[in-house]
């Protein structure tokens, strides 16, 4: 089961227990719970981007994800730091200078990004050939 615990969750989160692990169709199932927190196209691409480089500026993260807001950036950024999966650092220079880079926990979901990426590359044109019903 999941419930909201305010004593061990964070504010909105759900504390999962096993009762609900590995039930999809749970909506308490911490997969579904991941998706909703990294299933983003801007989420993938922010951590497969700084899982190739190591450390970047905002401005350039922002450049290699082309399409992606200022706004939506920002909080894709303050999702993954909340999350655990994104440092950020401020370097006290003017204007300030912040850094993103993956945490540990962070790169550990490289390898499930990347395996999805691969998927795509390989069939996503076999799937936008099929006929629209």
């Amino acid at each position: 089961m999941a419930r909201q615990d305010s004593t061990s969750a964070t504010p909105g989160h759900l504390e999962v227990t096993t009762d609900a692990r590995g039930d999809l169709y749970d909506t308490r199932c911490p997969t579904r719970e991941l998706l909703d927190r990294v299933g983003s196209k801007w989420t993938v691409m922010v951590v497969l981007r700084l899982a190739e480089v190591d450390t970047l500026r905002f401005a350039e993260l922002r450049r290699s994800a082309p399409g992606v807001s200022q706004k939506m950036l920002t909080q894709t950024l303050r999702r993954l730091e909340t999350d655990g999966l994104v440092a950020r650092r401020v370097e006290p220079v003017s204007p300030p200078a912040v850094h993103y880079s993956l945490t540990d926990l962070g790169r550990t979901l490289v390898p499930a990004l990347t395996a999805l990426k691969e998927w795509a590359e390989t069939h996503m044109r076999t799937v936008d050939q099929r006929p629209v019903r």
